[in-house]
């Protein structure tokens, strides 16, 4: 669970939080192995990314992240805040909206990563059911801007 305070919150009364912080999610470690891993599932392993010794000779000094593997880790970092509403059953992925990778990532030894969370958007799809739009900015530890900023948007079904 993350380190804030997280109030518990419904579907059902979701739209008083439109505009509001959720939470930050828990820290997520990634290293050079994960980052391979990523590379060989998406067929995307390029030196840049997976080859410590290139990435030693490119203007950053080591191998980056894949952007796409840090937007695959929104859906845990809406669980890892404590984002579940409590009337909420389940969510499936619905899309993403304004993605920006505002700056490379390098691996080196490791690196951590978490999101802060805000509610953009909530539309009533009927049945109780909600399409959830919200804010992603990812964060790198010890660094002064965020990396990643993605419009999550999932569908829940009430329980």
């Amino acid at each position: 669970m993350s380190e804030t305070n997280i109030k518990p919150f419904l579907l059902s009364n979701i739209h008083d939080s439109i505009g509001h912080s959720l939470g930050v999610s828990d820290w997520v470690d990634i290293d050079q192995v994960q980052v391979n891993v990523f590379g060989e599932v998406t067929r995307w392993a390029k030196p840049g990314h997976c080859d410590p010794e290139y990435g030693k000779t490119t203007p950053y000094g080591g191998t980056l992240i894949h952007g796409f593997h840090m937007i695959a880790l929104c859906s845990y970092f809406f669980e890892s805040a404590g984002l579940r509403p409590i009337d909420g059953a389940y969510s499936l992925n619905y899309g993403l909206d304004k993605v920006r990778v505002l700056k490379p990532v390098v691996i080196g030894d490791g690196v951590r990563l978490r999101s802060h969370v805000s509610l953009l958007n909530a539309v009533d799809k009927g049945n109780g059911e909600r399409l959830l739009t919200t804010t992603h900015q990812v964060e790198v530890e010890g660094k002064p801007d965020y990396a990643l900023y993605a419009e999550y948007l999932s569908y829940w079904y009430p329980k």
